[in-house]
């Protein structure tokens, strides 16, 4: 059974009104592997106040996990490489609509 490590390296980035959660893919994943992934913890690094952007390459079932998992943050977004913005995709604050664009 591989460890969470050797599946996926999260790195944060903290940005002024929102963090960046980079990921990277270790091996091929499962989705049985999701049993075993815990990405930072919002609430425990203490950034649930701010949003938080998603930038990594992975099937789409595992941003779906990782939307879910960062549901407390005041807003979640997608990096888009091809226009070096995040596209947001759920959000719990009046300042940000989804489908917003933020510039990095």
């Amino acid at each position: 059974m591989a460890k969470q490590q050797e599946i996926v390296e999260f790195k944060i980035e903290k940005k002024r009104k929102f963090y960046i959660i980079h990921f990277e893919l270790k091996k091929e994943i499962s989705p049985a592997d999701l049993k075993r992934i815990t990405p930072p913890d919002a609430v425990e690094n203490k950034f649930s106040s701010k949003g938080v952007i998603l930038s990594g390459r992975a099937p789409i079932w595992f941003y779906g996990f990782l939307i879910h998992f960062y549901h407390p943050t005041k807003f979640i977004a997608v990096y888009e490489p091809r226009i070096d913005k995040a596209i947001i995709v759920e959000t719990h604050s009046a300042r940000y609509k989804v489908g917003d664009v933020i510039k990095i």
